[in-house]
């Protein structure tokens, strides 16, 4: 059984430079190392970063029977899946966001479900939503 309180559902992503990825996750969208376990070769065997109580694992791409089921976005962006972050602060992560160079794919908004979102790709394409809204709480007017 995982932590109380800890989320059991843990994305999981492949990095052509892990090394770099890692730097700014957590630079730019807050993520802590809590884990990280290097190659030889200068890349990432496995790698898991915190946020709150959630986390992701990521690796260096490879090309063993494994890394052929997990891909990066490639050169064209295609994401099956996109991470959702809750944060306290959108706007301070948004700010980070633009100076690191991210490409914003969603400005700031205030959608109609609460809260305050953008979206924005890392620099390897990778979706990332981003915003104050929580699904955990309570839903009001339904």
């Amino acid at each position: 059984m995982p932590t109380p309180g800890k989320s059991p559902v843990i994305p999981a992503m492949r990095y052509e430079d892990a090394p770099a990825a890692i730097e700014w996750l957590c630079s730019v969208l807050g993520f802590s190392k809590h884990l990280v376990v290097p190659l030889e070769d200068g890349g990432i065997a496995h790698a898991q970063l915190v946020l709150g109580d959630g986390m992701i694992m990521l690796g260096s791409a490879r090309d063993d029977e494994y890394g052929q089921l997990v891909k990066t976005p490639g050169p064209n962006c295609e994401n099956t899946q996109s991470a959702c972050l809750v944060v306290d602060d959108p706007h301070a992560v948004h700010e980070r966001a633009v100076t690191a160079g991210a490409e914003i794919v969603a400005p700031l908004q205030n959608p109609e479900y609460g809260g305050v979102f953008f979206a924005c790709r890392d620099p390897e394409g990778y979706l990332w939503n981003i915003g104050s809204y929580d699904p955990w709480e309570e839903p009001s007017g339904t």
